[in-house]
């Protein structure tokens, strides 16, 4: 007798599909981009996905320094961090941290949406957010996505 076997396929390291691909920023909103970005990194878009594999791909973002930010946020919103001593809490406005370097907005906010545990942190190093449009990954030949097309 012929019958049909539904198997469950769980992805591990080995089986993973990896790729790499380009995400231009330039009059991108920012957390419309990071979270189109997480799920890159995460894996969501595949059909293999696995919540507990890292199966995504690697993004490079560029032009980190063209993203937009609505309303009064580049004054209003504000980045935290602690040095570790007491009365050591410093804050930056998002005009502030952007001059210093518009990688760092970026980064946080893909950052931020990310698991926090262990894979997480191995998710944001598959992360690389450049200023300017020239990067040092053409050896890999990412794949350019249009964010405006992808859910």
């Amino acid at each position: 007798m012929d019958t049909l076997s539904y198997k469950t396929i769980s992805a591990n390291k080995a089986t993973v599909n990896k790729q790499w691909v380009l995400v231009d920023a330039e009059g991108q909103a920012l957390g419309r981009l990071a979270s189109k970005v997480a799920k890159l990194l995460r894996g969501k878009h595949k059909p293999n996905f696995t919540p507990h594999v890292d199966c995504g791909d690697n993004v490079i973002i560029i032009n980190a320094e063209k993203i937009s930010l609505s309303g009064n946020k580049w004054n209003d919103k504000t980045y935290i961090r602690h040095t570790g001593y007491p009365g050591g809490q410093r804050s930056l406005t998002a005009t502030e941290l952007f001059g210093k370097d518009p990688a760092r907005v970026v980064e946080k906010s893909v950052k931020g949406m990310l698991p926090k545990n262990k894979l997480g942190a191995d998710l944001f190093r598959n992360l690389n957010v450049v200023v300017g449009s020239a990067h040092t990954h053409e050896a890999q030949k990412p794949k350019t996505i249009n964010l405006n097309e992808f859910k």
